[in-house]
């Protein structure tokens, strides 16, 4: 299996709970794997026989754009719209990490991670 990843994408995005979360904002960083054949494209050495990273980070900052209570929902519809885009993805994990979460105590950040397989035997 081949795999795609996109590390350490920062956006500055408007998620949360809290109301000010909501106003203020903060920096996230998301990290994606991606599993798919990427044979083809070694051998042809052509974008159309692969999956465009510069794709999916459109994706990404595009979702990214929408408000959200839950960083959960915010992965699990960057998630979605990737493979809808393509279908010829097996899986896809995805982590966010809120930076500066609003919580007591000093941290590098709060996160969650989703992962799916859209194999058809799981």
């Amino acid at each position: 299996m081949s795999k795609i990843y996109l590390e350490d994408v920062k956006i500055y995005a408007y998620h949360g709970v809290l109301p000010e979360e909501n106003t203020i904002g903060t920096y996230y960083i998301l990290n994606l794997e991606i599993h798919t054949d990427l044979w083809k494209a070694a051998e042809s050495d052509d974008l159309n026989d692969t999956i465009s990273y510069t794709d999916i980070n459109e994706i990404i900052h595009d979702e990214m754009k929408i408000k959200s209570k839950l960083l959960e929902h915010v992965a699990g519809r960057i998630i979605a719209s990737i493979h809808e885009k393509f279908s010829q993805i097996d899986y896809i994990k995805l982590k966010i990490t809120k930076t500066a979460p609003p919580m007591k105590g000093e941290m590098k950040g709060a996160s969650i991670e989703l992962e799916k397989s859209f194999k058809p035997d799981n």
